[in-house]
């Protein structure tokens, strides 16, 4: 089952689940932007009038939350929180708190609003931040890379026989890397420039090269000698022109090949990952325009795109479902089996929205009419439970 909801109170959820059942957490909780947020505990008669207290408010909700959450994730797994600015700083500081700072993996700017807020004064905001962070960062399984950001023209050189490629240094260009850091790579080699042929021996008309900086002082290769000599063919000896004029190097021949990754920027920009307007058009064209601010699948398909294909997901704000409805689109694209369960309580929808108009009284009716079209549109089934009731996807380890 693809697709599994739970309409009920997000904390008492939490606290009814497993340690360890989870892999992945995604929220994109109420912002605090001055005006009542849902989820008003008990904590709110303690908080002090004024700014101070709506953050002191806003952050109790959130403590708990994030503490049963990080209960529940596997070892091996992560949580990613989409925020604004009313409360990035005092979360970042609640998730060093709850997590460890040394679990933060990155604050990711998410640029969902290209043209930027033009009501009210000062700058036109275009992004919100997307704070992801380890349950143990040593043992993470997130994989910071995609396939999608690899660019075919970044390999502009073509092999005889048909692969693309491109040069890099074998000469690890980090100077904190030298002969004194690291004495085992530096080393000599021996090529030809003529041919391009490079081995860990010496061979007749080979050329003795050693790693050096551009400006001539001693440097040290990126690669072992054993993985020279497992690897040679992958290695070109050429002449290069430097600071102090022509010189025999030797560089390595860096593969495009299927299913290569790279690494993901801090940056994710509207055209990587969509926007608000994408998200909103992608809504309306599945169950019509009953929610003013989604998220985009795209945003979610990068994030499942750094965990396993088998990855449990959680999504305890789920809104309009958006996570859910990433999750069957992960899984129509590579075949994985991506299980995700949605928390939502119901939150009345706000009178006079589109919701309200379409007879859509709670926000958990949002995301049950979307769960529901996906899982006829995408398959993947869709299941609701009660809190307490085993989710398919239970019996991890912790």
């Amino acid at each position: 089952m693809w697709n599994t909801f739970v309409e009920a109170d997000n904390l008492a959820v939490l606290r009814a689940l497993p340690a360890g059942v989870v892999d992945l957490v995604y929220i994109d909780p109420p912002y605090n932007t001055g005006h009542d947020f849902a989820y008003a505990d008990t904590f709110r008669s303690e908080a002090r009038p004024g700014r101070a207290g709506r953050h002191e408010a806003w952050l109790a909700m959130m403590r708990p939350r994030l503490e049963a959450a990080r209960a529940v994730l596997a070892s091996t797994g992560a949580i990613a929180v989409s925020i604004d600015d009313h409360e990035s700083a005092h979360l970042r500081l609640l998730m060093d708190e709850v997590f460890g700072e040394e679990q933060r993996l990155a604050q990711v700017v998410v640029n969902l609003n290209p043209k930027g807020r033009q009501l009210g004064g000062g700058f036109a905001t275009s992004h919100e931040y997307l704070l992801v962070y380890a349950r143990e960062a040593r043992l993470c399984v997130l994989d910071a890379s995609s396939a999608d950001t690899v660019d075919p023209r970044d390999f502009p050189l073509l092999a005889d026989e048909g692969r693309r490629y491109r040069r890099l240094p074998l000469r690890n260009t980090n100077k904190r890397f030298n002969p004194v850091s690291a004495p085992t790579l530096h080393y000599p080699l021996w090529g030809d420039p003529a041919t391009g042929e490079v081995r860990a021996e010496h061979f007749d008309g080979a050329t003795r090269v050693l790693p050096v900086f551009g400006d001539g002082r001693p440097a040290v290769w990126r690669w072992s000698r054993p993985l020279v000599e497992q690897r040679p063919d992958d290695l070109v000896c050429r002449v290069v022109r430097g600071k102090l004029g022509e010189r025999v190097d030797v560089e390595q021949r860096d593969w495009l090949h299927p299913g290569r990754r790279k690494k993901l920027r801090t940056v994710w920009m509207a055209e990587e990952v969509g926007s608000t307007d994408t998200a909103v058009a992608e809504l309306k064209a599945l169950v019509g325009h009953v929610f003013e601010s989604p998220k985009p699948t795209g945003l979610l398909l990068r994030l499942l795109g750094t965990m396993p294909s088998d990855a449990r997901v959680l999504d305890f704000f789920a809104g309009s479902g958006t996570t859910g409805h990433a999750v069957a689109l992960a899984n129509l694209a590579d075949g994985g089996s991506r299980r995700c369960l949605s928390v939502n309580h119901a939150e009345p929808t706000r009178p006079g929205s589109n919701a309200d108009r379409a007879g859509l009284p709670t926000v958990a009716e949002v995301t049950r009419l979307r769960l529901r079209a996906v899982a006829e549109r995408l398959g993947g089934g869709y299941t609701e439970l009660g809190v307490g009731d085993p989710w398919p996807g239970e019996g991890c380890d912790a």
